[in-house]
């Protein structure tokens, strides 16, 4: 059996970080808009929970370009 060679270890392991990033940044703004309303927070905090999804999504698409570039690098698109 062949041992996979690095890069797509790599490759894989940011795929499953992204993957993980995505679904916890969703989950948590679910949470923090569900809780603002039921304890009648202010706008204003509704409105950092969203800067801060906004944030790790953009993230997650920043890392999930650069998984995707190197792909096309390596097979030489």
């Amino acid at each position: 059996m062949k041992k996979p060679q690095p890069e797509p270890q790599n490759m894989a392991r940011e795929g499953r970080i992204v993957a993980l990033v995505i679904a916890g940044t969703m989950l948590l703004w679910l949470a923090v808009q569900a809780l603002g309303a039921k304890l009648g927070w202010e706008a204003r905090y509704a409105f950092l929970a969203d800067l801060a999804a906004i944030a790790g999504f953009i993230w997650a698409l920043v890392v999930t370009w650069r998984i995707w570039q190197r792909q096309k690098a390596q097979r030489g698109d």
